[in-house]
């Protein structure tokens, strides 16, 4: 299998991730998975599909809908991808992410536990 993998900018208090193309075909919709495992500590997978080539931002909320952080914002191909986030930097608790891409909106909830 070969992975794509995208350096991503992202704010102070993200460590460094990347995006990995999982190769195995394109997607007919939008979609945003839900991260696993969930409940995390301190590492996660979080999925999403992109049918065709978009500019993509998958953004990180807190509790009360403040924006804390960047998990990925750039152009993607069409494809299947997986990023992972550490959250070794946040305190346990509850965490949204967004993702936009194209006219495509979809949110998650997410779980911090250490």
């Amino acid at each position: 299998m070969n992975n794509v993998v995208v350096e991503v900018a992202v704010y102070d208090t993200i460590a460094p991730i990347g995006i990995h193309n999982l190769n195995t075909g394109v997607p007919t919709t939008y979609d945003l998975h839900q991260n696993y495992p969930n409940p995390f500590n301190p590492v996660t997978k979080i999925k999403f599909d992109i049918p065709q080539s978009s500019p993509v931002s998958i953004r990180l909320y807190d509790i009360i809908g403040n924006e804390i952080g960047v998990i990925y914002s750039g152009e993607l191909s069409a494809g299947y991808y997986e990023a992972e986030f550490n959250g070794s930097n946040y305190a346990s608790g509850v965490y949204f992410y967004r993702i936009d891409a194209g006219n495509f909106t979809s949110v998650k909830r997410m779980v911090l536990v250490k």
